[in-house]
């Protein structure tokens, strides 16, 4: 037990002392940006912490030796005095001890969470100076060179109609020509032949809702620009694209490689039929507790990326008579916000039990801002360019609610955070470009265009943090 205690107060001294080297697999941490108007700690601030208790704590200790120990007291009574604060000093210290290597993996979680930077790379030209970057701390800088935009929608076959802007009818071509540059360091530019090298033989899947399939998009499309042959390219199942697609599965044979994508706007089960004992309102729930049916089939992957929120609305829901469900209770007077917490700490502990993390690269993106002029989405404004600051609906609320479930996770994610990159893009909407070319869009966005910019992170991501679950 002494052995064991006293390497116990070595290890919180050290971890105490600034010593960060273990955090998040070596991965170094800058400061945090602003999520959804969400402060989150970063490592050095834990360790602050860390080390502001126990120097709380060392002069506690010294304030009790002074009480335990008068200067009239004989030199026995000092010493089973002392034996006395050394027995105490060992049992607090092994608290520390507890504290410092459990509780401080909350710590490690929010830094991952706020900065899922890069590390410095100079094979891949990111870090300046070979330091640590927050990539999503950054700004859309102009980019007239040959490398945007990635590739051409009206000449790949899996852009959806509805998000090809420019073959619905739109003429300028200014939002094709930005590019994401993060402070601190370059983002490598991506290259479809060498991406699908790296690729060959995986298997990536996208869950999520229209955002995600948009995403999924714009991957297949990137990678389609380095394909010889594009008749080896095709959908496994012969599917047709639509918005309502459940999946969809593109196979490019030549390096067997398959892009996939699951519509799953909540994430978990929705119910479309109510329990016999619901009130007449109630025809549908979503049930908190449980993933959606269809996640056996997303478990078998090598990378894993999720997004939900835009789904999560009264209209979507209550009003269309879709209620709360946890167990066999329905939960009627849970708020939505409260439900969406609920559903993430579901996904969160289904990550944790049912998904191979020394194969599967788990990623989750959060919110991306619309642009509505009003708040019932009747009026979309598509302006010429970036606006100078960030604008948009960026629910911060769920952002806050997200921040706190990555927080408490057991398991490591990396979070695409690209809430802030798309609040400055109030050019790159669909808007009245869509198709039909009735509806307006201040919610999804052209392709090319921002989900490109997503794909380029998580991609340029997996080359400098994630490749090592990738091998083999």
């Amino acid at each position: 037990m002494t052995m064991v205690c006293s390497a116990a107060i070595a290890d919180s001294i050290r971890m105490a002392g600034f010593n960060l080297e273990e955090a998040a697999d070596g991965i170094k941490f800058q400061k945090p940006h602003k999520i959804n108007k969400t402060c989150l700690l970063t490592a050095p601030t834990c360790a602050l912490q860390r080390a502001s208790s126990a120097a709380t704590a060392f002069a506690a200790l010294r304030r009790r030796w002074r009480w335990w120990a008068p200067s009239g007291a004989s030199t026995l009574e000092r010493a089973a005095r002392a034996f006395l604060l050394a027995s105490a000093a060992l049992v607090q210290a092994c608290a520390l001890y507890y504290v410092f290597r459990y509780v401080g993996r909350g710590c490690r979680a929010r830094a991952e969470f706020a900065a899922a930077g890069f590390v410095g790379d100079t094979g891949l030209g990111l870090g300046l100076g070979g330091g640590a970057c927050d990539v999503f701390d950054g700004a859309w800088v102009p980019d007239d060179t040959v490398r945007h935009p990635l590739y051409n929608s009206s000449e790949c076959p899996f852009a959806e109609r509805g998000f090809d802007c420019l073959a619905n009818g739109r003429n300028d071509t200014g939002y094709l020509k930005w590019r994401w540059k993060p402070r601190r360091c370059d983002v490598p530019r991506f290259a479809a032949r060498a991406a699908l090298e790296r690729l060959r033989g995986k298997r990536v899947v996208f869950v999520g809702d229209s955002m995600s399939r948009t995403q999924c998009q714009s991957f297949i499309c990137m990678l389609m620009a380095g394909v010889d042959d594009p008749r080896t390219v095709f959908e496994v199942n012969g599917n047709k694209i639509t918005k309502t697609i459940r999946h969809l599965a593109v196979r490019f044979a030549s390096h067997g490689l398959t892009v996939e994508f699951f519509r799953s706007v909540f994430l978990v089960q929705q119910e479309h039929s109510a329990p016999w004992h619901a009130p007449k309102g109630v025809k549908s729930t979503l049930r908190l507790d449980r993933m959606d049916n269809l996640t056996r089939k997303w478990v078998d992957s090598d990378v894993l990326i999720f997004n939900t929120g835009h789904w999560w609305t009264a209209t979507k829901l209550f009003d269309t008579g879709c209620y709360f469900q946890a167990g066999h209770s329905l939960k009627l007077g849970t708020s939505i916000d409260a439900g969406f917490r609920m559903a993430l700490e579901t996904w969160a502990s289904w990550v944790h039990k049912r998904v191979d993390l020394n194969r599967t690269h788990v990623f989750f993106r959060t919110y991306e801002p619309s642009h509505w002029g009003d708040t019932r989405q009747k009026v979309c404004e598509v302006t010429e360019q970036p606006s100078s600051e960030a604008k948009g609906n960026d629910k911060s609320e769920f952002g806050a609610i997200f921040a706190d479930v990555v927080t408490n996770m057991k398991v490591p994610i990396t979070v695409l955070n690209v809430t802030l990159m798309g609040a400055f893009r109030s050019d790159a909407h669909v808007g009245a470009w869509s198709y039909p070319p009735t509806i307006l869009d201040c919610s999804h966005w052209c392709l090319p265009g921002v989900p490109d910019a997503w794909n380029e992170l998580m991609f340029s991501y997996l080359l400098t943090n994630g490749w090592r679950n990738m091998a083999g």
